[in-house]
C-alpha cells in the first residue's frame, strides 16, 4: 500500500516541492508547526527509523546532509533549526514512510512535547 509520501514522489497529488534529487525529495508540510516546516524524505520506501538496515547507511546519510543544505537554502542556518525524525506512533509518527522534518524560523522550545 502506498503512502501519500510515495504518491508525492509519484507526482499521484501535488506537493509545494523545494528540492528534488535522485535520492530524495523536500515539499512544504500543509499543517506546518513552524513558519518554515519542510518534509524531507527518501525516495525508497522506509517505514520508520525501527526498521532501517544496514544497506539504508548510505541514504540516511545523504538525507543529512541534503537537511542541511535544504535549511541553508530556506535561509535557517544563522539563526538555527530542528529536525526531528519521529518514529512509530507513541513519537506522532503518522504517515509511515520515514521522513525528517526541517522546522525553524522562530525560536523553538524545549522540551519539544
Amino acid at each position: 500500500m502506498s503512502t501519500i509520501f510515495t504518491q508525492i514522489i509519484n507526482r499521484e497529488i501535488p506537493a509545494d516541492i523545494v528540492y528534488e534529487d535522485e535520492v530524495c525529495l523536500a515539499f512544504k508540510d500543509i499543517n506546518p508547526q513552524a513558519p518554515v516546516h519542510v518534509l524531507l524524505i527518501p525516495k525508497k520506501e522506509i517505514v520508520s527509523m525501527a526498521t532501517v538496515e544496514a544497506e539504508d547507511q548510505t541514504v540516511l546519510g545523504h538525507l543529512m546532509v541534503k537537511a542541511s543544505e535544504i535549511a541553508s537554502m530556506l535561509g535557517l542556518s544563522e539563526g538555527g533549526y530542528r529536525l526531528v525524525v519521529n518514529t512509530n506512533e507513541d513519537a506522532g509518527q503518522s504517515v509511515f514512510h520515514l521522513h525528517v522534518h526541517i522546522l525553524g524560523g522562530r525560536k523553538l522550545t524545549w522540551p519539544p512535547g
